[in-house]
């Protein structure tokens, strides 16, 4: 209802009343109260039909409002600033001379009274379970993300690291190339100049594990040194990004307040170098709401001096301490390792030689007694060799100070490669096997096709009889190799402990080989019943009426069967007998096998 036809409908009301009829009733009849009537009235009577009209209800004077510099600073810097909300806006307001400074609500309204503000529609409620370390140190978030554009057309990306607890960001590196080394460089440089944190947690990229390497896990470069400095890794779930939301809403900003408003570098140098100088405002300057709008450089505190350009920076109070040593274990290189030796040793008459008394040790057959020895020693393994032939390969229990008596005692010098696959580990005192690590034995395959493995018969191939194979244990799975070439896989039948103490048992050292090539199965050719099945090994295999009339070639495998077509794949089958095939016969016109 517009102004004017208000004004004329309460002009009605009131007449009515100055007429003569009852107040309550024309109230009722006009929907209204008969204090709306008797105001109508009132201002009639005094003023006429203007009065009639709407008047604003804004109070006359408003003592608890702010000022209107206060609401202009406030639009100035929503504007400037687009990606600040009311509480940062209410944090930046006091170093600009504001008191007393409103609350977080009051600024709100504002930036919605003046269109700062643009609603968004919430489709569903997130619910996640928010955690965060105790101290700062205890854990690190890692992880990769790219985005940094080059001159030359390249796209680089980032290795990053971040403190759960403080926020501060530890590692903030461009990388040509995401390497595994490129990572492990990265994340030793931030622990030398910070200190070795307790926990690293990351998601599970080629980087950082090699847990979901096919055909078998590896432990991968970054693993190694977290091993080896005593850091516990921790790997998030698969496609579980909120896990590390730290360091993911860390790359959220990094994009919206620099990379998405930057040209391209000129060099690599370069984006270093701009990256850098953002970090350090973002750790120094700017306050974080979940940190309380505290700096992170003011929450966190490294377990060693941080350094600058090269130069120890100083603390609050403009001391500074002293150096502190901080031993991190660099990625190893790709050369043979530096710390083991080898020397010469003659075997005494009793076969046993004592290398270092009270710690190592190992015995020979008694048949070399007086023959000299080549002996290559390291702090895992012991490889006895005789006139360049390996006798044997023993645990090593020797220590870095065992290796330099070795020196003095034998004359022991730099050893080069390792003349056989390594031993196994030993952990707390015991030969056992490290997480994801694959022993081999070699057996001979007796008559029938089987091997022993600690007593327990386990079945390979009727193929095999009287041949010396590699069986390789690999956790709870089993793999035999013959000539190269990986012959089958089975379920393991004996536990890992027990596998690292197999008389023979050695470090698995190459990757595991391919199967051999299909052309080596047992082939044999079949017609399809008119009811699509056929029969091969006493067993019914069942194609379909579709295929009724057709001459198939039927691969026998290990544990199953493939039907061929022509190169058509028609099915494939899980064979209900594994035991060997060794003789095939076969009844019908135009269904001889390939072999016998």
């Amino acid at each position: 209802m517009d102004q004017q036809a208000l004004v004329e409908y309460r002009y009605r009301a009131v007449r009515e009343v100055l007429g003569g009829s009852p107040i309550g009733e024309v109230a009722a009849r006009y929907g209204v109260s008969r204090q709306s009537l008797h105001s109508w009235r009132k201002r009639f009577e005094q003023e006429g039909m203007p009065g009639l009209a709407d008047r604003s209800r804004r109070p006359k004077s408003s003592p608890h409002r702010l000022p209107a510099e206060v609401e202009a600073l406030v639009c100035e810097l929503r504007r400037q600033h687009p990606r600040w909300g009311a509480r940062r806006i209410v944090h930046e307001l006091r170093p600009r001379g504001v008191d007393p400074v409103p609350g977080r609500a009051t600024v709100h309204r504002m930036l919605v009274r003046n269109g700062l503000v643009r609603r968004q529609e919430q489709e569903h409620q997130r619910k996640y379970r928010r955690w965060q370390r105790e101290a700062p140190m205890h854990l690190w978030q890692l992880d990769l993300v790219g985005g940094v554009p080059l001159a030359d057309g390249r796209e680089c990306k980032m290795v990053t690291g971040i403190d759960d607890h403080s926020r501060f960001v530890v590692i903030a590196a461009v990388v040509a190339v995401p390497s595994g080394r490129a990572v492990c460089s990265a994340f030793t440089a931030a622990m030398r100049r910070y200190g070795v944190p307790f926990e690293v947690l990351s998601d599970n990229g080629k980087q950082f594990t090699g847990r979901h390497n096919r055909p078998q896990p590896v432990e991968v470069l970054f693993a190694r040194v977290c091993r080896e400095n005593g850091i516990n890794q921790r790997l998030t779930k698969p496609r579980s990004p909120t896990t590390t939301g730290k360091i993911e809403r860390f790359h959220k900003t990094l994009r919206h307040e620099l990379l998405d408003h930057v040209a391209p570098f000129e060099s690599l140098t370069a984006a270093q170098d701009a990256i850098d100088a953002w970090v350090h405002a973002y750790n120094h300057q700017r306050p974080h709401q979940a940190l309380n709008m505290a700096t992170p450089a003011s929450v966190f505190r490294p377990h060693a001096p941080t350094y600058s350009d090269g130069q120890l920076l100083a603390d609050e109070a403009g001391q500074t301490a002293a150096p502190l040593r901080i031993d991190v274990i660099e990625p190893p290189a790709n050369r043979p390792d530096e710390s083991a030796v080898e020397f010469e040793i003659r075997v005494p008459p009793s076969g046993e030689v004592t290398l270092v008394p009270g710690r190592q040790r190992f015995s020979v057959p008694r048949g070399l007694a007086g023959r000299t020895l080549t002996v290559w020693a390291d702090l895992r393994s012991l490889h006895v060799l005789l006139e360049g032939h390996l006798v044997r390969t023993i645990v090593s229990r020797l220590l870095p100070h065992d290796l330099a008596y070795l020196v003095m005692r034998y004359g022991a010098h730099p050893a080069g490669p390792a003349p056989a696959a390594a031993a196994l580990r030993r952990i707390n005192g015991n030969t056992e096997l490290a997480a994801g690590e694959a022993v081999e034995i070699d057996r001979i395959v007796q008559r029938d096709g089987h091997v022993t493995i600690a007593g327990i018969k386990c079945q390979i191939a009727f193929a095999l009889a009287r041949r010396t194979i590699t069986i390789r244990l690999d956790g709870h799975l089993m793999h035999a190799i013959a000539d190269n070439a990986l012959v089958g896989t089975w379920p393991c039948p004996i536990t890992a402990d027990r596998a690292a103490r197999l008389p023979g048992a050695r470090t698995a050292a190459t990757p595991l080989p391919p199967p051999p090539l299909p052309a080596g199965s047992i082939r044999v050719q079949r017609r399809v019943h008119a009811s699509g099945r056929f029969m091969v090994n006493k067993q019914f295999i069942k194609l379909g009426p579709r295929h009724a009339g057709k001459l198939v070639t039927v691969v026998i495998e290990d544990t199953h069967y493939r039907v061929l077509h022509g190169e058509e794949e028609l099915a494939i089958r899980p064979r209900r007998d594994t035991t060997p095939v060794t003789r095939l016969y076969v009844r019908g016109k135009g269904t001889q096998p390939d072999g016998r």
